[in-house]
């Protein structure tokens, strides 16, 4: 890329509709900011659920076009946030969604999960030196709730970070580059308990309700050391939400998957710095993901 603005942000996911749970109103904010947000999304999440009954034939048990499908989600999504930058590693299709832990997926050729990290991490080097992101947000090593896909993310994020700045490595993909911050996604322990509160408070008209459990990478408190507030930008998360509609259904601030278990839609997310400095006062939460880098 020529011309690249002077923030840049890149997001890795495991399926379509990752990122707009996890950082649709960190996306928002930043693109309405002006900064280039990439997002490079690792599977097209061929094994997932079908909510709407008149799309069932779409899963893979059945016609297995599911993939094609939320491709076309993907990018509804990123138009209603803004986003103009969003990849699939190694080009749409190259790696194929695992499905749940134990199933034989996890094995089939092709699978996500079933890659070795140093075949995969390479197609994300090629991105980090193409954008040259200051900052990255990946999953923990548990990939916020150990889905096999995404705890894959998890470390061929953090691989491909440690191999686009190595000048040995490959220089045919492009001018090492160091990120300077590296976030995990993450949810406070207290924040999530409020937000169940006010879903049991307000009622819902789904047929149950999650638990803290269900929300990947809740922490506690004191680990959480970002927090992005995107309440100006809260429509443009549930629109981007809605647009998955294969796989989750919006009512006002709540939301479920296909297990129609209601849980709250966050605004405000939050961060957990695990590489780079801080730019936050001691002992206070950053405000912003660049903060600190004097952009």
């Amino acid at each position: 890329m020529t011309d690249l603005p002077a923030r840049r942000l890149l997001l890795v996911h495991a399926h379509p509709d990752d990122e707009s749970i996890n950082n649709g109103a960190t996306m928002a904010r930043y693109a309405a900011e002006g900064a280039l947000v990439t997002l490079v999304t690792c599977t097209l999440g061929e094994e997932g659920e079908v909510i709407p009954a008149d799309l069932a034939q779409l899963t893979a048990d059945r016609e297995d076009r599911l993939g094609a499908h939320r491709v076309q989600e993907l990018a509804a999504a990123m138009k209603e946030l803004g986003v103009s930058d969003h990849r699939f590693l190694g080009g749409p299709g190259r790696f194929r969604d695992s499905g749940m832990t134990g199933l034989e997926q996890n094995h089939r050729s092709g699978a996500f999960w079933n890659t070795d990290v140093d075949e995969a991490a390479p197609h994300l080097v090629e991105v980090i030196r193409e954008v040259r992101p200051q900052v990255l947000v990946a999953y923990d090593p548990d990939g916020g709730y150990g889905h096999p896909d995404h705890i894959q993310a998890h470390r061929v994020a953090m691989r491909a970070a440690e191999l686009a700045a190595d000048p040995a490595y490959r220089p045919g993909l492009g001018e090492p580059h160091t990120i300077a911050k590296t976030y995990w996604n993450r949810v406070p322990r207290s924040v999530a308990e409020a937000g169940f509160a006010r879903l049991r408070e307000s009622g819902t008209s789904f047929p149950g309700v999650a638990d803290v459990s269900d929300i990947p990478g809740v922490i506690e408190d004191g680990r959480v050391t970002a927090e992005i507030d995107g309440t100006a930008h809260a429509g443009a998360k549930a629109a981007a939400m809605r647009a998955h509609a294969t796989q989750i259904t919006v009512d006002g601030p709540f939301f479920a998957l296909s297990n129609d278990l209601a849980q709250p839609l966050f605004t405000t997310e939050y961060y957990e710095l695990v590489d780079g400095v801080s730019g936050a006062p001691a002992g206070e939460r950053e405000q912003d993901l660049f903060a600190g880098l004097g952009l």
